[in-house]
C-alpha cells in the first residue's frame, strides 16, 4: 500500500484551486465542471501529480492513499438516510472538487446508468432498507471482498473512495493479486475463459428514466437493462486471471459467481478464494483520506458495521476511473458524457 501525505503547502495549493472552481461550479456533476477540471488538475502540485503518476504507470502497488485534506464536519450535516439525497450545491463541495481533481490525475470519472441515477460521483452510506444487501447501502453483512463491476466488460479501471465521516473506524478490506499465492495448476485453470459472473445487485435497482430523456438515450437504457438481464441468464465466460502471466489482472466476485460455476471452476475459485482470504488487509479511512484502488489488481469489500441511522453514520464519496473513455463510446451519449449506459 503506497500513502502520500500532503504536506501543508500541496494542501494551500489545492485549496486555492478549489476557491476558483467553487467560484464558478456548485456540482461536479455539470459537463462544464467535468471539462475544466481536467485543466485544472495539471495545476496540482507536483510532487501530488509525481505520486499519482507513478502509481499509475508503474502498477508496483494497487493501492495509494491520500492523507492531508480537511473536512469540516459540522459543514456536512447530517449523514443521509435515503439513496436520494443529492443536494445542490453538495455540502462537502470542496471534498467533492478535490476527489474529482485527484481522480483526474489517473483517467477520467465515469457513471452508469444503472446506478445512483446516472450520477458520476456516488455516495456511500447505510441505507435501513438495504441493511443485509450485498452493495454500498448495507451495513449489518460484511461486503464480500469483490473487482468493482466484475461482470461489466466496461468496469472501471481504478475505484476512487473519499472519507466524510468514520466515527466507528469501519474498516475497507483490500487485497492485491500480487500478495496472492497459489499452486501453477489452480493459476492455469483460472487464466481461461470458464468462469461465469452474474451482474449485481447495484446493477439490477433500475431508477425511472429522467422526463425528457432524448431517443437516443432511451435506447441506450433500454440496451443496458438487457444487457443485465441477459448476463443473469446467460453469462459469457471469462477468465479470473488474465494479462501477464506472471503477474496477472484480476477478475472475480465470489458472492455473484456462486452457482453458476462446473465442479473444477468452483474448485479452482475456492482455493483463490482462500488464498485471498489469507493476504487480505484493510485500511481505516478518516475524514479527508482519499484511497484508490487498481481495479484490475486489487479486490475490496468492507467490514460490517452496527448502523444508528441518525445522521451521524459512515459517509463515503465513490468514484469509478476509466484510463481510457474510448471503449465505452458506443455506449455513452456523446464523446463529452461522461455516463455508460
Amino acid at each position: 500500500m503506497l500513502t502520500l501525505h500532503l504536506r501543508d503547502g500541496d494542501v494551500a495549493a489545492i485549496d486555492a484551486v478549489i476557491d476558483e472552481l467553487g467560484r464558478r461550479f456548485d456540482t461536479v456533476e455539470s459537463a462544464e465542471f467535468q471539462a475544466e477540471s481536467r485543466l485544472y488538475a495539471d495545476e496540482l502540485p507536483r510532487r501530488v501529480r509525481r505520486a499519482v503518476y507513478e502509481y499509475r504507470s508503474t502498477e508496483k502497488d494497487g493501492i495509494l492513499v491520500v492523507t492531508g485534506l480537511a473536512v469540516d464536519d459540522s459543514a456536512l450535516g447530517a449523514t443521509p438516510a435515503d439513496r436520494g439525497h443529492q443536494p445542490v450545491p453538495s455540502t462537502s463541495l470542496r471534498q467533492d472538487i478535490a476527489f474529482y481533481l485527484m481522480a483526474n490525475l489517473l483517467g477520467d470519472p465515469i457513471g452508469w446508468a444503472t446506478q445512483q441515477d446516472g450520477l458520476i460521483m456516488h455516495d456511500v452510506y447505510p441505507v435501513q432498507r438495504f441493511e443485509h444487501e450485498q452493495i454500498g447501502w448495507g451495513s449489518a453483512e460484511t461486503l464480500t471482498w469483490h473487482t468493482e463491476d466484475a461482470f461489466h466488460p466496461l468496469r472501471t479501471d481504478y475505484l476512487g473512495l473519499m472519507c466524510l465521516r468514520n466515527p466507528d473506524g469501519v474498516e475497507t478490506t483490500a487485497c492485491d493479486i500480487a500478495d496472492v499465492q497459489i499452486d501453477d495448476a489452480t493459476r492455469e485453470i483460472l487464466s481461461q475463459e470458464r468462469f461465469r459472473i452474474l451482474p449485481d445487485d447495484a446493477h439490477r435497482i433500475h431508477a425511472e428514466p429522467p422526463r425528457g430523456e432524448s431517443a437516443r438515450a432511451a435506447r441506450l437504457r433500454e440496451h443496458s437493462r438487457r444487457r443485465v438481464a441477459s448476463a443473469l441468464e446467460s453469462p459469457d465466460p471469462v477468465a479470473v486471471l488474465f494479462g501477464d502471466r506472471e503477474d496477472p489482472y484480476l477478475r472475480i466476485d465470489p458472492h455473484y459467481m456462486r452457482g453458476v460455476q462446473g465442479g473444477a471452476e468452483q474448485r479452482a475459485l475456492d482455493t483463490i478464494g482462500a488464498a485471498i482470504d489469507d493476504a487480505m488487509s484493510g485500511v481505516v479511512l478518516t475524514p479527508g483520506d482519499l484511497l484508490f484502488i487498481d481495479n484490475y489488481r486489487v479486490v475490496h469489500g468492507r467490514k460490517p458495521f452496527r448502523a444508528r441511522f441518525d445522521g451521524t453514520d459512515r459517509w463515503l464519496r465513490r468514484l469509478n476511473i476509466a484510463r481510457d473513455l474510448r471503449k465505452s463510446r458506443e455506449a455513452r451519449l456523446a464523446a463529452t458524457t461522461r455516463v455508460i449506459y
